[in-house]
């Protein structure tokens, strides 16, 4: 993954060489930053604001696979995991830190690699690199980063709001971080029984980015501020569709009704988890890591968002004694069940 010809031993620069070496370009832009790098503490200043944070932690081998996720793309996603925390919050995210672990097999030019994604993440959601920390890992690469924001108080939406009635509304399309990773996986076999056999992702790109480079959606909190909407409950799909309505559900003492037909699905993953002779409707609900946002409005609020691009309506909320449902395109009605990611699958 990093090929370069003459490659740094990161021995010669040290914790702080690196950490200098990294940091050197840094801009703070967030007025909120008082202080970023350089001290033994970053200052924040969020002027009366409620103050959001999320930690997520990545590991080779478990969260990402360096035989296709190029290091650029590596540390743009590990920002926007976290963003999409912050937005789920219906705040505004403004600053991040970053902490490695890396073995010694990763060259300077690798990490700089690994950087230049998280600066560019960076950049884009303007939000400030403000600190971190570096180490030794015997374990392939390691990262964690934390998030951080800021909303007022009365516009924070927690998962616990939904009320009987209110409408369940997803951003974008599902399944196509799964369906891509399918691919990669498939293509990552072939060239391990014939390196000579190049990746055959030709017209996949869309469910490989998906996968790779999955984008955070700012865009969506800051449409429904637009429009005046704010959600009863929300979350971000990092679990799959079924796992998040079920935290909702569970949080706000409710049931749901979702409808398979209403799924919205992008023709692309669609056709390539039949490829793979997966259901397009299972790939959606367990698949997970598309980072859209999962919420839910009042009915009074159908009028505002029933036109808006990129948002679906796709159920509504019942009475706990109802259950958790999903209605198939044939009008069955089954249980929904949480089959997504699991932080500690049993041991072997």
């Amino acid at each position: 993954m990093f090929d370069n010809k003459e490659k740094t031993n990161i021995e010669q620069l040290g914790e702080f060489g690196l950490i200098d070496h990294l940091t050197k370009n840094i801009k703070i832009t967030q007025k909120s930053t008082l202080k970023g790098i350089g001290d033994d503490a970053a200052v924040l200043d969020f002027e009366g604001k409620k103050v959001l944070v999320s930690t997520d932690m990545l590991l080779e081998g478990i969260h990402f696979d360096l035989a296709y996720t190029p290091l650029k793309h590596l540390g743009y996603k590990a920002v926007q995991v976290n963003l999409s925390d912050i937005y789920a919050m219906n705040g505004t995210a403004s600053q991040v830190t970053v902490s490695i672990g890396l073995s010694s097999r990763f060259p300077l030019e690798a990490i700089e690699e690994l950087y230049e994604g998280i600066y560019l993440a960076c950049e884009k959601y303007n939000v400030d690199l403000i600190g971190g920390d570096t180490t030794s890992s015997k374990q392939g690469l390691t990262i964690s980063v934390t998030a951080i924001g800021y909303a007022d108080e009365k516009d924070i939406v927690y998962r616990n709001g939904a009320h009987e009635g209110d409408l369940i509304c997803v951003s974008g399309d599902l399944g196509g971080a799964y369906t891509g990773l399918q691919l990669l996986e498939r293509e990552k076999l072939i060239f391990l029984e014939n390196p000579n056999i190049q990746p055959d992702l030709e017209g996949k790109d869309y469910i490989v980015e998906r996968q790779l480079k999955p984008e955070a959606r700012r865009d969506i909190v800051e449409l429904l501020k637009s429009i005046e909407v704010k959600p009863t409950a929300m979350i971000d799909i990092s679990d799959g569709l079924a796992s998040e309505i079920l935290h909702i559900c569970r949080q706000s003492d409710k049931g749901c009704n979702l409808y398979e037909d209403k799924i919205p699905l992008d023709p692309m993953t669609y056709e390539t988890a039949r490829e793979f002779n997966l259901d397009p409707t299972i790939c959606a609900l367990s698949g997970g890591e598309d980072y859209e946002l999962l919420f839910t409005v009042k009915q009074a609020d159908y009028d505002k968002i029933k036109f808006k691009m990129d948002i679906t309506i796709i159920g509504y909320i019942t009475e706990p004694a109802a259950g958790c449902n999903l209605i198939t395109k044939a009008g069955n009605v089954h249980p929904l069940k949480a089959q997504g990611w699991n932080a500690f699958p049993p041991a072997p």
